[in-house]
């Protein structure tokens, strides 16, 4: 029932978002921007926005979508950008279950979504994937331990411990999770010493001490927030989820100075900078249009005239989010 609300809602966010831009002056680049469900997708759709208005777009942001919805949308024509990940394309709409670099993936799915009119223009620096994470007090009482192997080893030497790792209910019960991560780097982990729950609640228990490790996302505010040291993932297992604007080809076919507009923007957004932004956030709960223009304002971008807009239209109003 949860999941029908959530898609009634994107559905109904949507059909709102199309119908503002159907009314918008017909001679103003009107750019249609999606958003999925969470954070740091509310604090990159809200950047763009904010940063093409200033250059002249009317853009228009739906939010609140699911990933398969807002793919869908995409293909389909009803939105033209989305910051998409590069192994979500790979895996969810690919599906290509290959083990492949950052560039590479990279490369590899700008050559599969081309064929579908989307244009990945420009990667950001930063890497949204999954990492495991020790509480604070336990980094100190365990500073041998850096890497995933590193883990690994403590948890065999220390089986009789009984230490708990967290873990989000999906990558739990996914076989490219949980099973996979656990063939890859010999884990000794099972049911005994493993904890499914929410997402959040993992942050949660991380905070306060109650697991020795667990699953985090590593552009989540609440690393630095809550003082989570983020292990590396030696061996390579998880995917990369480099961030960057997709764009469907038919519009940038008709806007092509968006590829540059856009490139000086993504370069500006690694891993802390959306880590300190994605805190403010779910952390300090500010607002994310305030974020996201103090953030413009911190860090001017003058793009060569030739990619702005030949005649600037005036920003559209935007709708307060719910």
């Amino acid at each position: 029932m949860k999941k029908l609300c959530t898609l009634i809602m994107g559905v109904g966010l949507l059909l709102s978002g199309f119908a503002q831009a159907a009314d918008a002056p017909a001679e103003a680049p009107v750019l249609r921007i999606g958003a999925r469900v969470f954070t740091e997708q509310t604090m990159l759709a809200e950047l763009t926005a904010q940063y093409l208005r200033d250059k002249g777009y009317q853009v228009q942001i739906t939010g609140g979508l699911g990933s398969n919805l807002a793919r869908s949308a995409q293909e389909s024509g009803q939105l033209d950008l989305l910051w998409e990940y590069t192994g979500v394309s790979l895996v969810a709409y690919n599906h290509v279950d290959e083990k492949l670099d950052s560039e590479q993936t990279y490369q590899r799915v700008k050559e599969l979504d081309i064929k579908k009119g989307l244009v990945w223009l420009s990667p950001s620096k930063f890497n949204n994937t999954y990492a495991l994470a020790l509480p604070d007090k336990i980094a100190q009482q365990y500073p041998q331990v850096n890497t995933m192997s590193d883990l690994t080893t403590v948890l065999k030497a220390e089986a009789d411990k009984g230490h708990i790792v967290a873990l989000d209910t999906e990558f739990a019960n996914r076989s490219d999770g949980l099973v996979g991560m656990v063939k890859h780097y010999g884990m000794n982990l099972g049911r005994e010493n493993t904890r499914q729950m929410d997402a959040g609640l993992v942050y949660t228990a991380l905070r306060n001490g109650q697991v020795f490790a667990g699953l985090v996302y590593t552009t989540d505010g609440r690393l630095n927030a809550f003082k989570l040291k983020v292990l590396e993932d030696d061996k390579h297992y998880f995917p990369d989820y480099t961030a960057a604007p997709v764009i469907r080809k038919e519009y940038l076919d008709k806007h092509p100075q968006l590829a540059d507009l856009l490139k000086p923007l993504a370069a500006l957004l690694d891993n802390q900078t959306m880590r300190t932004l994605n805190a403010r956030i779910d952390v300090d709960h500010e607002s994310p249009t305030v974020v996201a223009a103090e953030f413009l304002r911190e860090h001017p971008i003058n793009p060569s005239a030739d990619s702005v807009p030949v005649a600037p239209a005036p920003a559209a109003k935007q709708e307060e989010k719910p």
